[in-house]
């Protein structure tokens, strides 16, 4: 994920919990229509940004740095 995408993924998840804050959503249909429109507010800054910039934000590498191990230790 680049800086970008992950300031996206935090607006879209802080825009959620605000709207949650004030709508106060109860059971899973309002919670999931609520998440929506906080996804929504994300994908509304992605496409401007993408439109003044030119090309995409999203990008297929993984900044994070996990370690994988295939084999299991014993103590």
């Amino acid at each position: 994920m680049s800086d970008v995408e992950v300031a996206l993924t935090e607006l879209s998840e802080i825009a959620t919990k605000e709207l949650v804050k004030t709508q106060k959503p109860v059971g899973l249909k309002e919670n999931v229509r609520v998440a929506k429109v906080g996804g929504h507010t994300a994908k509304v800054a992605r496409d401007y940004l993408e439109e003044n910039i030119g090309s995409s934000v999203v990008t297929k590498d993984n900044k994070l740095n996990y370690r994988y191990n295939d084999t299991k230790e014993l103590e």
